[in-house]
């Protein structure tokens, strides 16, 4: 068996990825470790030639899927007895790899490792006062090897005897807690289980750049507050939101009285944390209130004045992706891939609502994906019904995708081509187009994001638009006998962690719900009543747990 295998997740930083595998390569070839490189950004010729530059295997998934996954493919793909995990953004030291390894040797009965991790911004970094924290990852124990209380993603080794035990990483983890959720799997597991803190495995953790300057750092401080707030309150150790407000003030605090720019990556983390909090409560509150906790608390009905604002907000989102040109090359890039896809459409159409109705069939009907459209009318069943009904007599076995759509949305020009294009690169099963702002939309998570191309989430809503991939087909068809469908997507929500499906709302293809808020045609209680009954003995996400953003994709 290989001693070592050194496995690094990137995605699309060939700068970071080089000064890395420069720093790494020589120690590996001394050890006679294989090291992977494992691309999540999707096949890269650019990445290929620089990991066979510097002697590395590349590995790279189909399509972005998440650190996690690109951490779980390095183990799968690998046969190392130590499995190294290190980021694209760290130079090693000379002695970084040895130190592991005789460690590893000395110290049979540990499973994890790590060493200093030094932070290190190159260019414009932010001024400091030199009291608070860096504002990335870091671990300073000591010139001495002792017992740590986690080790890091940045520079962590594993012996593949504890992996297969464990299990791979929690996919559903992102921005921070990963690597600690899995360590307090390993100590549950084993009693007494260590991490050895190695002194003389050191990285450099590196910010170079634009990356170094103080409105990155506090945009990815903020991200990991909520990760990191996430993660306590699954450990029950969340603090009370009156300590993490005073934590915030301590932290601008000491902006104003240090005159100290880079504390601002301080309130950032605080900020993230108070947020998710505040996010929390108000879930909190709805269900102490009597709401179900399958229910997002709202109507999503917009109008009035709001309606007025929303709508301006939405073109100025519109002008901007014109201006900017990201619509034109998305919509080239679509021309061109995915293949070509057998699309499965079916609806339930009112007569009411012909005209939208004939504008949706319409613009299906100009994909250069073959699309297979079939409605029906309401017949005085229920959505969930009716759409059972369309499976019979069309089953979805032969398509690569079931699209289920309102007769009351309005669909962009060129939707389906764009939609399946951002599906199919971000690797997702489940998937809907954002909700406009000026759009009824009951969950919050689903509305559009400026600046946002698609966001994973751990869930999408029975309509106006879901898509369902292949993948799907065998765990979620034919739909349960259902009217309404109210608390169908929570449970889905709850299948498809179960089965490890990626889940998204897709950011740069929105649509507008235009007709009626949910309940517009049917009572409220009996679809209330309906989802309890179905939800009391199946699986299902909270909406607290809903609500969140897995991880933003601002590139495709």
């Amino acid at each position: 068996m290989t001693p070592a295998s050194i496995v690094i997740p990137t995605r699309a930083r060939l700068p970071y990825l080089e000064v890395a595998l420069a720093s790494i390569s020589p120690a590996a070839a001394r050890a006679g470790a294989e090291v992977l490189v494992v691309d999540d950004a999707g096949p890269s010729p650019a990445a290929r030639a620089m990991a066979a530059r510097f002697g590395a295997r590349y590995e790279p998934h189909a399509s972005p899927r998440g650190l996690n996954v690109a951490r779980n493919t390095g183990v799968e793909r690998s046969d190392g007895e130590l499995v190294v995990f290190i980021d694209d953004d760290v130079r090693v030291s000379e002695s970084w790899l040895g130190a592991l390894l005789q460690a590893a040797r000395e110290n049979p009965d540990v499973d994890v490792f790590t060493g200093p991790i030094r932070a290190r911004l190159d260019g414009r970094a932010p001024r400091s006062c030199g009291r608070e924290r860096p504002p990335i990852t870091t671990l300073e124990l000591g010139v001495r090897d002792t017992d740590a209380p986690f080790a890091w993603g940045a520079n962590m080794a594993i012996r593949r005897s504890a992996l297969t035990r464990v299990g791979p990483f929690d996919v559903s983890l992102e921005h921070g807690g990963d690597e600690q959720e899995w360590q307090e799997r390993l100590r549950a597991q084993t009693p007494g289980a260590r991490v050895l803190y190695v002194a003389g495995a050191a990285v450099e953790h590196r910010r170079a750049g634009r990356d170094a300057r103080l409105r990155s750092l506090s945009r990815a401080a903020y991200g990991r507050g909520r990760a990191a707030r996430r993660l306590d309150v699954r450990r029950a150790q969340a603090p009370s939101l009156r300590g993490e407000l005073l934590t915030l003030a301590g932290c601008l605090g000491h902006v104003v009285r240090r005159r100290c720019p880079a504390g601002l990556t301080l309130v950032a983390h605080s900020a993230g944390r108070l947020r998710e909090g505040l996010h929390e409560r108000g879930a909190a509150t709805a269900e102490a209130q009597g709401h179900d906790d399958f229910l997002s608390g709202a109507s999503g009905t917009v109008g009035g004045l709001g309606a007025v604002r929303r709508g301006a907000s939405d073109e100025a989102i519109n002008a901007w992706e014109l201006f900017s040109g990201g619509r034109l090359r998305l919509e080239r890039a679509a021309r061109k891939a995915p293949p070509r896809r057998r699309v499965l459409a079916l609806g339930v159409e009112r007569p009411e609502r012909r005209e939208l109705a004939a504008a949706i069939r319409l613009e299906l009907s100009r994909s250069r994906h073959d699309v297979e459209l079939h409605t029906c009318p309401p017949r005085g069943r229920g959505k969930f019904e009716n759409l059972n009904l369309l499976l019979a007599e069309h089953p979805a076995r032969d398509h690569d995708w079931l699209l289920i759509v309102d007769d009351d949305v309005e669909l962009p020009r060129g939707f389906l081509d764009r939609f399946l294009f951002l599906c199919e690169r971000f690797s997702l099963a489940l998937a809907q187009p954002a909700h406009r702002l000026r759009s009824h939309a009951a969950w919050a998570v689903t509305r559009r994001r400026p600046g946002s191309v698609a966001r994973e989430t751990s869930f999408v809503e029975i309509g106006p638009v879901t898509a369902f991939s292949r993948v799907t087909f065998p765990v979620l068809l034919p739909f349960p006998p259902l009217s309404m469908g109210w608390g169908l997507d929570v449970h889905w929500a709850a299948l498809a962690r179960e089965h490890r499906w990626r889940c998204g709302v897709i950011d740069a293809v929105s649509i507008r719900h235009r007709a009626a808020p949910a309940a517009a045609a049917y009572p409220r209680q009996e679809a209330v009543a309906e989802a309890r009954s179905f939800l009391a003995q199946r699986p299902y996400l909270r909406a607290a747990e809903v609500e969140r953003t897995l991880t933003t994709h601002r590139r495709w």
